[in-house]
């Protein structure tokens, strides 16, 4: 147990998940919790001492079906693996923690809404002002922003995070600030330290490998930078990894958007209903027709943040209007995006290793429908429409090298081998070939 307690003494406020063979074990508090949240039977192991330890598990190939009720509890999980195989180990298997899951940092998809984006966001204050940055790591979506405390209120309500972070000695005038109606939302607390201009400001410049940042247009966002600063330590933390296809930080105008109360959003049932019945019966569950869900994100997204300049609104109605009368150009355009990848969340995916072999044949399939997606909205003339047009890249070669380097029906994961092409890697095919006709040779 003792290697079990210094683990969990570095994640006192998650559920630890220790592996233990084919096993995932909780102990103690944890065991009583998993065992009220999962469902799963609680007993009791000995440890020499005068009290047996509380404990609950389940099979390690479960971990998709268990992992997302946890989360769903508003509760953070430490997944601690084997490092070592247990029959070479010497002495105690090694040991640690790979990566914890929280509300507001997940890419399984069986935690997501397809939807829905899943916003980790942070709060920092700052001269009467505050900061809020909001990132999906799923998609690699980052904004940041500084606002009235007022503002704050009204803006969070509109993004819904699902994690809230704030500095120890913020919490409570954070609290305050809500008074009758607090946040429903998961708040974790960091250290003070990670809360201020020079550590947050270097944290971005770091991650973004640049030398300021003027660049994303937020350098005298004082709030906003230590906010947004302060969310990527998170994320690295949790993720044990940096999280290269978080490639940009926009400066989120608020003045762009008209804010919405609690009050105006829940009376109108954008998001929401009355009746608390969930998303049936919503505006956005009436008018959402989107056929991706990077399409359903983008509407949900338009629905909450109603825009307030003229011009935008125009030039949004001409493409809509396009479209509308568009009708051949428009059931090509829709049926080539539904056959596409989830493109944000599947290059989340792709960055911190999680991507299957499968998924990245379905990536060259889509990135193949590209340059076609592109002739068909060339023939369109409404400004917005020819702006996005050209933003479009074929990506030709990113398809080419999964073609030439992946078998053509790769296995559903990595670990079953035969997914490299043979022919592709000299060195691989020797490796493979003494693998499988290694004792051939010594005879």
């Amino acid at each position: 147990m003792k290697q079990y307690k210094r683990i969990k003494a570095e994640y006192s406020d998650a559920v630890l998940l220790f592996r233990m063979g084919d096993f995932y074990e909780t102990f103690e508090e944890d065991a009583l919790t998993a065992a009220k949240v999962l469902g799963i039977t609680l007993t009791k192991r000995s440890n020499g001492a005068a009290n047996d330890v509380p404990l609950a598990g389940f099979p390690h190939h479960a971990l998709d079906t268990y992992l997302p009720k946890l989360i769903r509890a508003g509760l953070r999980v430490a997944i601690c693996e084997q490092l070592e195989d247990p029959k070479k180990a010497k002495g105690i298997v090694k040991r640690d923690v790979v990566e914890v899951v929280t509300p507001g940092v997940v890419f399984t998809d069986k935690l997501l809404d397809h939807k829905q984006y899943n916003f980790l966001a942070s709060v920092a204050f700052k001269d009467g002002m505050a900061g809020i940055a909001f990132v999906d790591a799923s998609t690699g979506d980052f904004f940041t922003a500084e606002m009235t405390e007022n503002s704050m209120r009204d803006q969070l309500e509109t993004i819904a995070p699902s994690e809230v972070l704030l500095a120890k000695g913020d919490v409570e005038h954070f609290h305050d600030l809500f008074g009758r109606t607090p946040l429903q939302v998961p708040i974790t607390r960091l250290d003070d330290w990670l809360y201020t201009r020079d550590v947050s400001y270097e944290i971005l410049i770091e991650h973004f490998k640049t030398h300021a940042l003027k660049g994303f247009g937020i350098e005298d966002l004082d709030a906003g930078v230590v906010a947004a600063g302060a969310a990527v330590h998170y994320l690295r933390e949790t993720q044990k990894a940096n999280l290269p296809h978080l490639r940009s930080l926009r400066h989120y105008l608020v003045d762009e958007y008209i804010t919405l109360d609690p009050a105006t959003r829940r009376n109108l049932e954008i998001v929401s209903s009355i009746g608390d019945t969930g998303r049936e019966g919503t505006l956005v569950s009436i008018l959402d027709r989107t056929g991706t869900s990077m399409g359903g994100r983008l509407f949900k997204y338009w629905i909450t943040h109603p825009l307030k300049r003229l011009d935008a609104i125009q030039q949004r109605l001409a493409a809509v209007r396009e479209l509308t009368t568009s009708h051949e150009v428009r059931e090509r355009s829709a049926g080539l995006m539904s056959e596409m990848v989830d493109f944000d969340r599947l290059a989340g995916r792709i960055c911190t290793g999680r991507a299957t072999p499968r998924e990245l044949t379905a990536l060259r399939n889509s990135l193949r429908r590209i340059p076609i997606l592109r002739e068909a909205l060339e023939e369109l003339d409404a400004p917005l429409l020819r702006s996005l047009c050209q933003k479009i890249e074929p990506m030709d070669d990113v398809a080419r090298l999964i073609d030439e380097t992946l078998v053509d029906d790769p296995p559903l994961s990595l670990n079953d081998g035969g997914v490299i092409r043979p022919g592709y890697h000299a060195e691989l095919d020797e490796i493979r070939d003494i693998a499988l006709h290694g004792k051939e040779w010594m005879r």
